[in-house]
């Protein structure tokens, strides 16, 4: 027992780390599903696409912190493509999505020139704390959660101004916010692209945390993203927006973790998506269970 808690507790850093970077992609998933009533897959595809345009951006002598500014450039145009998809020819948000993921597999392969591409002897976001004596885990920690920080922070002042509330608008109720003279077309088309944004972002900073990029580093990141967004709504709740800007960071934290107890408990890793797979579906069910559990305990105190 002590041996396992042992090896838990040296894979806490490497969890933190980890999870900091990819609640990102959680974020992109909160933002369409919770703000805009926007069901996107785009992420899994803005993801990787985020760490393609990273790396090449670096392969090119681009600056560590251009790189990914280019590379949220670039998944903001995927989520606008998504948005507009929907929006233009009515194709329901999540196939609009599928299309899109589908095409970026293909975008990426062709900026990549082969499935994966080696970015180790660059200098990247966190080598400037490596130099000055950091631990590179430290580093990882540094600055994915100072990134962190800043998002929810300027997302929190973005959400308090006239354009945050207008977005929020939408996403309760798009006919009556467009009765109110808000543009619907601009709000979630800017909303998926901004979630599009840190998805690719994701992507980036996890190229130049793993030193290379590939095609398939996607795959499954959605159900990940899915299960700690919805670990971090029943720890904070989703009430306020406070609340839905944090259960992002704060469900890709603890869901980590599990991931983390899970292997250290011996799990094959290639069981890993199962058992993610049937978390999410326990938390999305546990609603409807606990409803029609309701009506039979009040009828068990009537009899």
């Amino acid at each position: 027992m002590l041996e396992l808690i042992s090896h838990f507790w040296a894979l806490v850093p490497v969890t933190i780390a980890q999870s900091l970077i990819l609640s990102f992609v959680v974020l992109a998933i909160m933002i369409p599903f919770r703000i805009l009533g926007f069901p996107d897959l785009t992420s899994e595809g803005a993801y990787p696409l985020g760490g393609a345009i990273c790396a090449m951006a670096l392969m090119a002598g681009l600056p560590a912190w251009s790189a990914l500014l280019v590379a949220m450039a670039a998944g903001f145009l995927a989520g606008c493509a998504t948005a507009f998809i929907h929006l233009r020819f009515r194709i329901h948000s999540l196939l609009a999505g599928i299309l899109v993921m589908t095409m970026l597999y293909s975008v990426n392969l062709r900026l990549l020139g082969k499935s994966n591409q080696p970015v180790f002897n660059l200098r990247t976001i966190f080598s400037f704390l490596i130099d000055h004596g950091l631990s590179d885990i430290g580093a990882k920690i540094m600055v994915a959660g100072a990134i962190a920080v800043l998002a929810f922070l300027l997302l929190r002042l973005y959400f308090l101004t006239e354009k945050g509330t207008a977005m929020r608008a939408v996403g309760a109720n798009p006919d009556m916010a467009e009765a109110n003279g808000i543009n619907v077309w601009t709000m979630t088309v800017g909303g998926v692209g901004l979630a599009g944004s840190f998805s690719a972002l994701s992507g980036a900073i996890m190229v130049q945390s793993q030193g290379f990029a590939d095609v398939n580093m996607g795959f499954g990141i959605l159900i990940n993203g899915l299960a700690a967004l919805m670990i971090g709504e029943a720890v904070v709740g989703k009430q306020t927006v406070v609340r839905q800007l944090l259960a992002p960071f704060v469900g890709t934290l603890i869901y980590y973790q599990l991931i983390s107890v899970c292997l250290v408990a011996g799990l094959p890793p290639g069981d890993l998506k199962l058992a993610t797979g049937l978390f999410v579906l326990a938390m999305l069910a546990a609603p409807s269970l606990r409803g029609r559990g309701a009506p039979m305990a009040r009828d068990t105190m009537r009899d």
